[in-house]
């Protein structure tokens, strides 16, 4: 059974940075495309980046970008998110999810991590 399991939240203060992981376990590491969803407390689930695995073309959403950059580790099978310069509306749960469809989209992941709570303090 394949599963996301995020690690590297925590709290910090503002302009500090955190990196987030994201470990692939189980046989399949095939997904098409692989992101970073967040939620707030009180707000709906957002996508804040989305990378194509075999093309590694990256897709940021307005509010992370220059501050936030995806990367994977095909050999490690990990997602990883690095986020620097955070903010206290960065405060979240951080997701992970993959889908093995052409594009990442909030309703269209096949397999969600658990996720990993973000708390910036001003």
């Amino acid at each position: 059974q394949v599963q996301l399991v995020e690690s590297g939240g925590g709290s910090v203060q503002a302009g500090g940075s955190l990196r987030l992981s994201c470990a692939v376990s189980g046989y399949t590491y095939n997904y098409d495309c692989m992101g970073w969803f967040r939620q707030a407390p009180g707000k709906e689930r957002e996508g804040v980046v989305y990378i194509y695995r075999r093309s590694g073309s990256t897709t940021y959403a307005d509010s992370a970008k220059g501050r936030f950059t995806i990367s994977q580790d095909n050999a490690k099978k990990t997602l990883y998110l690095q986020m620097n310069s955070l903010k206290p509306e960065d405060t979240a749960m951080y997701y992970c999810a993959a889908t093995y469809a052409r594009s990442c989209s909030l309703q269209g992941m096949d397999i969600w991590g658990k996720g990993t709570l973000v708390t910036i303090a001003s």
